[in-house]
């Protein structure tokens, strides 16, 4: 694969990857996007605890596939944390990873519960 055709993916990635990261932690405040949001949130947290079983809990295909197309760049990232690598790259900060990760885990559980409420609340109001 020619290297402009591995940058373009990288980029994309790192689009992509991003866009995700925000729908996932913001999704839920535009009541149209709140399903969709729920249901990116799950899928994530299968991901990260269902496919982490056999990959290490964390696992993201989207990150998987990424730093593959990073390593046939010849780019070796420092981060194991996709968040880390955006952290690093995009800001220039090199905060200590496991506060990173902790942090990652306190947002996505904070949006999560945020999601799977309002998504019972609405429920709730329907049925009355």
């Amino acid at each position: 694969m020619s290297r402009i055709i591995l940058q373009s993916i990288d980029y994309f990635f790192i689009l992509f990857h991003s866009a995700l990261i925000l729908f996932n932690i913001f999704g839920w405040i535009i009541p149209k996007w709140r399903f969709a949001n729920l249901i990116s949130l799950s899928l994530t947290a299968f991901s990260w605890f269902a496919l982490g079983i056999w990959y290490g809990i964390g696992y993201c295909p989207f990150t998987d596939w990424h730093w593959k197309v990073r390593q046939l760049l010849g780019y070796s990232d420092e981060s194991s944390s996709y968040i880390h690598f955006l952290i690093l790259k995009i800001f220039g900060v090199n905060l200590p990873e496991n506060w990173v990760d902790t942090g990652t885990v306190i947002v996505f559980f904070t949006a999560f519960f945020i999601s799977i409420y309002l998504a019972v609340n609405k429920r709730i109001l329907e049925k009355k």
